[in-house]
């Protein structure tokens, strides 16, 4: 009898088994919904383990009167769990890390205003592509716009993270409104060189130049901007409004006492000086929230040697605000009480010096509200935060940019 046949069968079994038994499994989890439910396929077994290199597909179905806010799967981060949401149903997820996945549903009312365009593509300077979102209400013509930029330290969420504060500005049918991704600081995109803030700079004025040139299709009135922003996005809604005077093809500190930046997008027929024009005319009020303005909180991300002192106040709005004789920029400042990231005493400090330049500004506090209360996801807890303190500071802020764009004179 030959034996080698009968040896080779059962090695190759073994080894199945045991590349079977070694395949890395990850622990997936699934969130509890409201106002609808999703499908999984395949199922998730009792244990909640999958190999890795599973695809799942979900299915999410809202409730009658609710409409899908969001598909998901959320890891750990820097900030708790870090989402990452698709606008459309059924979507993939792959089994690579543990995960938990989920959907999020709205009612249908808070969204029947308005016609939303994901995933504007506006530039693509480094390994991530760069877009908006556009929130344009049902038969928008010539209205002001709102520019929003997010935050998370310069360094984690995109524009999806916006949406509610979107939503709640469109409200009325009185404007446009554009969340803005950009590059997260240094290689956490998985650049090969990092990411300067500059380089984060650069990407706000692309949007907000990409923005000017197609907002007439969404609506828009590209000559009448306004722009707001959340803590990193507090800080880059800051420079966008005090600072398009700095757009410019002269470098960022490649020349002494030279801090210019080249928007990440710019039109082949128009140079940065009339990109730098056009845009110190359009951008006419800030909302910046719970951000960072002085250059001692600042970082510049740069590794360049004769990076200094200098190459933080070239980023810092406190240092760059225009005298309101040469050019008005209206403010509208918002942050929590309980807010342990950001100071009333370094918020006061960038009030004080916008008065001292002769600017309007209106700083108000929201009693018992902590970090980031206008961010929108996917849990619970915080778009109940958003409810509570986010629905009426957006109202708010709406009122202040009326007060810019519908006054009468």
């Amino acid at each position: 009898m030959n034996l080698k046949p009968v040896f080779l069968s059962f090695l190759i079994i073994m080894i199945g088994s045991a590349v079977i038994n070694a395949q890395k499994t990850y622990q997936i989890v699934v969130d509890e919904t409201k106002n609808g439910s999703i499908e999984i396929e395949p199922k998730i077994p009792s244990d909640g383990k999958l190999p890795e290199g599973t695809i799942l597909k979900i299915r999410a179905t809202p409730d009658e009167g609710y409409v899908l806010d969001a598909g998901y799967y959320s890891v750990k981060g820097m900030w708790g769990a870090m989402y990452h949401e698709t606008m459309a149903s059924p979507f993939e997820v792959l089994i690579n890390q543990d995960k938990h996945v989920g959907a999020s549903f709205i009612k249908a009312s808070e969204v029947n205003h308005i016609n939303v365009i994901q995933n504007v593509v506006y530039a693509k300077p480094g390994v991530k592509t760069l877009k908006y979102d556009v929130y344009s209400p049902k038969e928008a013509k010539n209205l002001p716009c709102i520019v929003i930029i997010h935050g998370g330290g310069w360094a984690s969420n995109n524009e999806d993270i916006m949406r509610g504060m979107a939503r709640e500005l469109t409200k009325g049918g009185q404007y446009v409104v554009f969340s803005i991704d950009y590059r997260w600081q240094g290689k956490l995109d998985g650049d090969d060189e990092g990411n300067t803030m500059a380089d984060i700079i650069e990407d706000v004025f692309g949007a907000i130049t990409h923005i000017m040139e197609h907002a007439k299709e969404y609506g828009g009135d590209p000559t009448r901007i306004a722009v707001t922003g959340d803590s990193a996005g507090g800080h880059l809604s800051a420079v966008a409004g005090t600072m398009p005077n700095k757009i410019g093809d002269g470098g960022f500190g490649k020349t002494p006492g030279v801090f210019e930046f080249m928007p990440s997008y710019l039109p082949k027929n128009k140079t940065p000086e009339q990109v730098r024009n056009e845009m110190m005319k359009a951008i006419q009020a800030a909302a910046p929230s719970y951000g960072v303005f002085g250059s001692d909180l600042l970082n510049h991300y740069s590794g360049d040697p004769k990076a200094d002192e200098t190459w933080k106040e070239g980023i810092a709005p406190l240092i760059n605000i225009p005298n309101a004789s040469e050019r008005e920029i209206p403010h509208y400042l918002s942050r929590g009480t309980k807010d342990m990231l950001i100071k009333d005493e370094a918020v006061k400090v960038y009030v004080d010096a916008l008065v001292q330049a002769g600017q309007r500004v209106q700083y108000v506090q929201a009693g018992g509200a902590g970090h980031a209360f206008f961010d929108w996801k996917p849990d619970e807890r915080t778009k109940d935060t958003f409810k509570k303190y986010g629905v009426y500071y957006c109202a708010e802020m709406k009122a202040f940019f009326n007060s810019v764009f519908y006054s009468e004179d």
